[in-house]
């Protein structure tokens, strides 16, 4: 919609009375992370008294030392739950991120398939690379950052990474070592790669033997509005015999209790030996006491399931408010444009170009508190200034929709500003 100069200031006069009121209001609204509501936590209160024996059902005293893999029964359940092998399946912590940092320790200081230490590189120069496809999840770009890994953003469309741009970057440089993905309902935007996009992944042509793909299924049951497939990656790759190319990761972080959930890698059997002969040195096993209060509480897949159908009805509401009000503020005038994710735990916003940090600051001056601009991107930079991730989960219906009247109003605030400066 396009206005002229008298009705921009006209329209900015209105919406700074609209903000004062706000500013009076002293609000303390947190929209920055993708935290379960206590609601959603309420779910899961079984577990906090859920053992019935510390004897799991193949014999092993959940109490004791043992069991580097986890127990056989939490391996056959989350193999069920995700249509992976159990010999493909190690059991960790609480924490998926957890186990990725670990796994790139061990690819820097170790190496993987015959290759050499990542961390080799340096001494010759070099820096090993990882592709980041954006916008994306702050934390795997802080993995790479800490360990000197440098990253190289990919456009992430509707069906996943723009495919042309990986392949040729993984032919043609064997410093790219490796690759973020969450392939479901991916954070913030909420994509889904299609199969198209899974196959090509698994069987492109790489320039790097060692080359890896940390695929962060976090979202993999985490549906709200319908049922989506994902292309089981491992079938896929054990079609062209590259099953030692994926890492997988899962947990039940907003499943059951994000501080106290239950935390896998999967990945080829070769891998798997590597794995698990680092892990012997640097663990006797994770937490089994937990595992067996997980299974004893699930028992099956389709309990895990019928479990998320509870979350979503949780969630449906707030992904709805949401949706809503962005639908009734901003799209007669064509401030902004979203995603509408059909799953996980974010809807990814875009201002106009070089509006979205101004958003922030008038959002954080009146008690609204957003993920910071430029999180979604390597470096904390987002070029175009644009992307702000929503979290619409943790607040109260009510609470969520003052925030985003603020948010809204907020968007329209900093576009006009922006087009005042222009004119």
């Amino acid at each position: 919609m396009q206005y002229t100069r008298e009705e921009l200031v006209k329209i900015e006069k209105e919406l700074s009375t609209q903000y004062k009121h706000f500013v009076k209001a002293n609000l303390n609204l947190d929209l920055s992370r993708g935290k379960p509501a206590t609601s959603q936590l309420d779910l899961s209160n079984e577990l906090l008294d859920k053992l019935n024996s510390y004897l799991s059902d193949s014999g092993i005293d959940a109490r004791n030392y043992g069991g580097l893999e986890g127990l056989p029964e939490c391996r056959k359940l989350f193999a069920g739950l995700l249509d992976l092998d159990t010999e493909q399946i190690i059991i960790g912590g609480n924490s998926s991120l957890n186990m990725m940092y670990d796994n790139m320790a061990r690819l820097c200081l170790f190496g993987t398939r015959g290759e050499k230490p990542w961390k080799m590189y340096e001494h010759e120069g070099k820096r090993v690379k990882f592709l980041c496809p954006v916008p994306g999840y702050d934390r795997h770009f802080a993995i790479c950052e800490k360990f000197g890994i440098e990253m190289v953003s990919v456009p992430l469309t509707g069906n996943g990474p723009e495919m042309n741009i990986v392949e040729k970057l993984v032919a043609e440089d064997s410093t790219v070592k490796g690759m973020w993905c969450v392939p479901l309902h991916s954070n913030p935007q909420g994509v889904c790669y299609s199969d198209e996009t899974v196959n090509r992944l698994a069987s492109m042509k790489t320039a790097a033997k060692d080359f890896s793909i940390f695929w962060d299924n976090a979202y993999a049951i985490h549906h709200i509005y319908e049922e989506v497939s994902l292309r089981n990656v491992f079938d896929a790759a054990k079609e062209v015999g590259n099953e030692n190319r994926i890492y997988y990761f899962f947990s039940t972080s907003k499943v059951s209790f994000p501080g106290a959930g239950v935390a896998l890698i999967a990945s080829g059997l070769d891998n798997i030996a590597e794995i698990r002969e680092t892990m012997s040195v640097q663990t006797l096993g994770y937490d089994k006491i937990n595992q067996l209060r997980h299974v004893q509480k699930f028992e099956t897949a389709q309990a895990v399931l019928d479990h998320m159908k509870l979350h979503a009805k949780d969630l449906e509401p707030k992904f709805s408010l949401t949706l809503h009000k962005l639908e009734a503020e901003l799209k007669e005038c064509g401030f902004a444009s979203w995603s509408s994710p059909r799953g996980g735990y974010f809807i990814s916003l875009y201002t106009f170009p070089g509006c979205a940090k101004d958003v922030f600051k008038l959002a954080e001056q009146v008690g609204v508190k957003l993920t910071k601009v430029g999180a979604t991107f390597p470096y904390g930079q987002d070029p175009e200034d644009s992307n702000i991730r929503i979290a619409p989960s943790y607040p109260s219906l009510k609470e969520l929709d003052i925030a985003m009247d603020v948010l809204c109003l907020c968007v329209k605030l900093a576009t006009v500003s922006k087009l005042l400066n222009r004119t």
